[in-house]
């Protein structure tokens, strides 16, 4: 019996590992103006007022001649973000090589939201305050909120930016070039996650390693399925055509992960999806406390790993894969000659674990402490899943900001 499960539990752990192999060339970063079929002009020095701290080191090499790219809407749903609107605003502020309006929707926000948005606007005209409608049955608060802002939109380019979002300034360009290159409706970057506690910094890196881990990033551009849609959230980019024919936020309106719904009902309605690294072209920090992060989690669970139907074959694949290996090789190690033929497969699932998370966290700059502490990590995770499984079935499912999510239709 523990020797089928030591084999199974290499199979596990060798099948994510492999694939994450795999996409790690195929999860790139969107093209530099100038390299993608747009134009470049010649390069001039910025003025300290245009200059950003964290410019990255590529941004003023090749500017795009104005106008050969199209102009974005910007759109930014706001509740209660007064920690950071200010920061979000105006690193979209200082892009560059592209026009751009920035709207902000205030969502009933209760703190100094919009007073900060006001004072950036009456600074810059490119900015905008506007205020979301009531929250109509039926609907999560940012689903509304994007949908509200899209219908505000004076450019037919869409951003949807998280609050919380910090942009370089050639990120908007780029991405925009990325979804021009990659012939896709929809794209989304993952910014480079920032965290500050423990728990952050043990469960916000796998983000990144369920998607490389898990999805087959050439088999999601070259089929539609609609199971094969996947993106960040905090960061969209789409053509208001496609949009408007989808029905934009308003088709996955009960949604608490629109990270995976909009994808998908991009591709259920025959567009195209594609996702991008922008490790270095963003920065986030999602959660400020280990208590925001678990309940942060668990609010999107439901709609990803712990869905009906999805829950046992997760908790199956990765406790077999990378917790149940470091179980075993530590039993090898404590019992010795008697179960010294389990010591390959458990050392090779160990080794195949560890060398990606090492990996995962030297590409996306994760902290340290995720690679030791890999399998509590992955342990961790799978208490927050089953933690929105018994909130659902006692019928009290995780809210955000103060709201009662709405009860998302079935995939």
């Amino acid at each position: 019996m523990i020797d089928a499960l030591a084999w199974t539990a290499l199979g596990c752990a060798a099948v994510p590992a492999l694939l994450y192999l795999l996409n790690s060339f195929l999860f790139r970063e969107p093209p530099f103006p100038g390299t993608a079929g747009v134009p470049a002009a010649r390069s001039r020095a910025q003025s300290p007022s245009e200059a950003s701290d964290h410019t990255s080191p590529r941004a003023a090499e090749t500017p795009a001649v104005p106008g050969a790219l199209p102009p974005v809407s910007v759109l930014i749903p706001a509740r209660n973000e007064e920690l950071g609107i200010e920061a979000c605003v105006r690193s979209v502020l200082a892009s560059a090589h592209i026009d751009f309006e920035v709207i902000v929707l205030d969502d009933a926000s209760t703190d100094r939201t919009a007073e900060i948005v006001r004072t950036l606007a009456a600074e810059d005209a490119r900015v905008r305050l506007e205020h979301a409608p009531p929250l109509p049955e039926g609907w999560c608060g940012k689903q509304h909120a994007c949908f509200a802002l899209s219908k505000l939109a004076r450019y037919d380019t869409f951003a949807f930016l998280d609050a919380d979002v910090r942009l370089e300034p050639d990120a908007l360009a780029r991405m925009v070039l990325f979804q021009r290159e990659s012939g896709a409706d929809l794209v989304s970057g993952f910014p480079k996650q920032e965290t500050g506690t423990l728990l952050e910094k043990l469960l916000i890196p796998l983000i990144n390693w369920v998607l490389l881990c898990f999805l087959p990033l050439w088999a999601m551009r070259k089929f539609g399925w609609s199971a094969f849609g996947a993106g960040c959230g905090q960061w969209f980019v789409s053509t208001r055509a496609a949009y408007e024919k989808v029905g934009g936020h308003s088709a996955v309106r009960a949604s608490l992960h629109d990270g995976v719904t909009l994808p998908r009902a991009y591709r259920k309605a025959g567009f195209r999806t594609d996702l991008c690294d922008a490790t270095h072209l963003a920065t986030c920090r999602m959660y400020r406390s280990a208590r925001a992060v678990w309940l942060g989690l668990a609010k999107n669970a439901r709609e990803g790993m712990a869905a009906t139907g999805q829950i046992l074959f997760w908790s199956f694949v990765l406790f077999f894969g990378q917790v149940l290996p470091f179980a075993l090789l530590v039993f090898v190690l404590v019992n010795g000659e008697p179960t010294a033929h389990l010591l390959w497969p458990a050392l090779f699932a160990v080794v195949l674990a560890q060398t990606v998370r090492y990996h995962l966290q030297r590409r996306f700059r994760a902290a340290p402490v995720g690679l030791p502490l890999h399998p509590v990590a992955i342990a961790l995770l799978l208490a927050v899943q089953w933690y929105a499984v018994a909130r659902a079935l006692i019928g009290k499912p995780v809210g955000w900001k103060g709201r009662t999510p709405p009860t998302p239709s079935a995939e």
